[in-house]
């Protein structure tokens, strides 16, 4: 038929269909800081622990909880999809992608936004949110 979508039926395997439709990491009442459906993690907006710190500091921070989190999806940081990132100052740009520089060396770097924002707390200078591929995670599977 025109326009019918047919899937091969491996797409139909019992590991598929029993599979949690999402599967979330740190679950709040307000938000989770992941969530994993059909083979992406989805992070929440990741800040900074010290929101008296300097760029350098509250970047590397940030970044350090995105490592710990897709690590606890099952990715990591080569399997980054797209990266956006939040600065409540334009003026931290630099010191910012000096930071991130180092942290996406020896990879390939993933697209990347970087938009100028005011953040829900008047101390933090970033956030960061991202996608990532998880490894290993079957088709159709909420993992």
């Amino acid at each position: 038929m025109p326009g019918e979508v047919r899937f091969p039926p491996a797409a139909y395997s019992t590991l598929a269909m029993n599979a949690p439709l999402v599967r979330r990491i740190n679950v709040e009442s307000r938000y989770s800081d992941v969530a994993v459906h059909k083979g992406v993690a989805y992070l929440a907006g990741q800040v900074p622990d010290d929101d008296q710190a300097g760029i350098e500091i509250q970047t590397r921070q940030v970044l350090a909880t995105i490592d710990r989190l897709l690590a606890q999806a099952g990715s990591g940081r080569q399997h980054l999809l797209m990266v956006t990132v939040y600065l409540a100052d334009m003026a931290d740009y630099a010191a910012m992608n000096g930071v991130y520089d180092q942290w996406v060396a020896g990879i390939q770097a993933p697209p990347r936004a970087t938009v100028a924002a005011r953040l829900a707390k008047p101390g933090w200078r970033i956030e960061v949110v991202v996608t990532a591929a998880v490894v290993g995670s079957p088709l159709g599977a909420g993992v």
